[in-house]
């Protein structure tokens, strides 16, 4: 059962996850563009709209992930579109993890400015700072994990040299079965946690567990 604590936090971070997967993704769509590639922008992923962005279960992990996990639908891009695709592909991917700690920084800087302030904001609003750069945080540390369909998946497959590009083609067919694995059993927290921490408290000066 969740109690009403889990709520009142769950409704203080909802705008926060809907702002960091709509960056996230936008940003994955708006260097596509720069590369060439209007796919994502014909079909109205362009935008900082959420409802173009949100994928259900992904959203919903996001909730309920005590490290705050979770995923949009992917921005579809077409290769063929992309000026020198293997160097695009690999920006494509990296900005929406970048444009995430981009947000940390930027809530973590204001979230530092409230706490130093003398003047009395609703404690809800530093909850809503706190977690704007949780989340963002996590978000961008979670794709970047190497494992398909995640963004990491798709820098790695293009820094890789070209002979093991069958090996690694075989591999992302189990990696999304992996990568559950991962989540379910704590590890993704295990491997990702250092790093969270570490830059949560370098944003916002707040030291997690």
């Amino acid at each position: 059962m969740f109690d009403q604590a889990f709520f009142q936090r769950a409704i203080i971070a909802a705008p926060a996850i809907l702002f960091a997967l709509t960056v996230h993704e936008f940003f994955h769509a708006w260097t596509a563009y720069r590369f060439g590639d209007t796919t994502a922008r014909d079909m109205g992923r362009l935008t900082l709209n959420p409802l173009a962005h949100l994928d259900i279960l992904g959203t919903i992990m996001l909730f309920v992930s005590q490290f705050r996990f979770g995923w949009a639908k992917p921005v579809p891009v077409n290769p063929y579109n992309l000026r020198n695709p293997r160097v695009a592909d690999i920006w494509i991917s990296a900005a929406g993890p970048l444009s995430n700690l981009g947000l940390g920084l930027i809530f973590g800087i204001l979230l530092r400015l409230v706490v130093s302030s003398s003047t009395q904001l609703p404690e809800a609003v530093g909850m809503f700072l706190y977690l704007s750069v949780m989340i963002n945080v996590s978000l961008a540390f979670f794709n970047l994990i190497p494992v398909y369909p995640l963004d990491g998946s798709h820098i790695l497959r293009n820094l890789l040299p070209p002979q093991y590009e069958e090996a690694y083609g075989r591999f992302e067919m189990i990696s999304p079965f992996l990568l559950m694995a991962l989540i379910f059993t704590g590890v993704t927290w295990f491997i990702l946690g250092p790093f969270v921490r570490f830059f949560v408290h370098m944003f916002s000066g707040i030291q997690i567990g």
